[in-house]
């Protein structure tokens, strides 16, 4: 347990890989939280039958990449920023480059695009356009962002640590709108939700999930999908996780370490919602959910009502990424760098590799019948199961 203390603000965090940040008339970001000294010894992998056959179809070297930073596919164009600031746009289906950028300057979060306009944000709090290699704005936002823009119908939208949701002109940079919810005094230094449903910007503020006109911000509805408790502000803490799974108008996503919910997205209405332990987003398909608790058990909810199918625990203490669900298969890394295909009807383990020692930067993105595999040293993969 490592505890921070800034005046009178005392914090203590103990999730390996989460950070406290204080909010306030400004942020203030108190650090990382890690694991005690005696955390527990990953579960060691088990002996199965190979039931897939994995080939790897192409393999580009990048610099570091680290949470929150994620991935992006738009218009069969795939877009990976690391660490550093360097931008690499590639062609999704072989890896070769399109165009980069070196931005020369950290970044703290993205990467958002739409396949012609890309957004990230720098650790200097500045949100930076770029377009066929080239920046085309750049301006500087009130607050820190953990939360990978939005890039869709010619704007730009950003959740800043602030529960503040921004809304800028794609082509001049211009700010057109700019809508603050209150809420608990600290945040998760993780990404949030900020998505699109039909005609509606979807955001995770605070507990909730909360529908936006993306013309001027104003909410359509919210649902309610963690609350808060515990008797100190890190117990009080609830934020939604990135990571929703969507199924027609069945949208699905965490509360850290709460519970998981389900809405439909037309109605603004709660369908079901179970209590959960995870701080990962979720996956799924039509029939099931899956997501990892904090430990990395893996559980298998019933889309419909919300009831337990399966659990296993042969990823415990591994650090597993959001498991994703795509073209029938099951894919989840973890965090010692091992790429697992699970069977969605029980969760065992059909087929593995490991990509990187360094361990898996974030969930399996899946390209057709590919999945694309980032790690931490900046190795990205793309694999097919076959």
């Amino acid at each position: 347990m490592i505890s921070y203390s800034f005046k009178f603000l005392k914090i203590s965090c103990g999730l390996k890989g989460l950070a406290c940040v204080a909010v306030g008339s400004l942020l203030i970001v108190l650090g990382g939280c890690s694991s005690t000294p005696d955390k527990p010894k990953p579960t060691a992998l088990a002996d199965f039958k190979t039931q897939l056959n994995i080939t790897k179809t192409w393999s580009v070297q990048l610099s570091p990449v680290y949470p929150p930073l994620a991935a992006n596919l738009a218009s069969n164009r795939l877009a990976v920023v690391t660490a550093n600031g360097l931008i690499s746009v590639m062609d999704a289906s072989s890896g070769t480059e399109v165009w980069r950028a070196a931005l020369n300057t950290p970044v703290g979060a993205g990467i958002g695009g739409d396949g012609d306009r890309y957004a990230v944000i720098s650790q200097a709090n500045e949100l930076i356009s770029l377009s066929e290699g080239k920046v085309m704005w750049r301006v500087k936002l009130p607050a820190l962002s953990f939360t990978a823009p939005l890039v869709a119908g010619g704007r730009v939208f950003v959740l800043s640590a602030d529960r503040t949701v921004m809304a800028f002109d794609g082509a001049s940079g211009q700010k057109l709108w700019s809508q603050q919810r209150t809420g608990d005094p600290l945040v998760l230094k993780q990404a949030g939700i900020l998505t699109s449903f039909q005609d509606n910007l979807l955001v995770g503020l605070s507990g909730r999930l909360v529908a936006m006109n993306p013309a001027n911000g104003i909410a359509k509805w919210e649902v309610t999908i963690g609350s808060s408790r515990g008797t100190n502000e890190v117990e009080r803490l609830v934020d939604l996780v990135a990571g929703v799974s969507r199924v027609n108008n069945m949208i699905c996503a965490r509360a850290f370490q709460t519970s998981v919910t389900c809405v439909d997205a037309l109605r603004g209405a709660n369908l079901w919602t179970r209590a959960a332990q995870g701080h990962t987003g979720l996956g799924g398909s039509e029939s099931m959910l899956v997501g990892s608790e904090s430990d990395g058990k893996l559980m298998s909810w019933n889309r419909t009502n919300g009831q337990v199918a399966w659990q296993s625990e042969a990823l415990r203490f591994r650090g597993p990424t959001s498991a994703i669900v795509s073209e029938a298969q099951l894919v989840v890394g973890d965090d010692l760098g091992w790429v697992h295909w699970l069977d969605q009807k029980n969760g065992q383990t059909l087929a593995r590799v490991q990509a990187d020692a360094s361990g898996i930067a974030m969930a399996p993105l899946p390209i057709g019948k590919s999945w694309v595999i980032v790690t931490k040293n900046g190795l990205v993969q793309a694999y097919r199961a076959e």
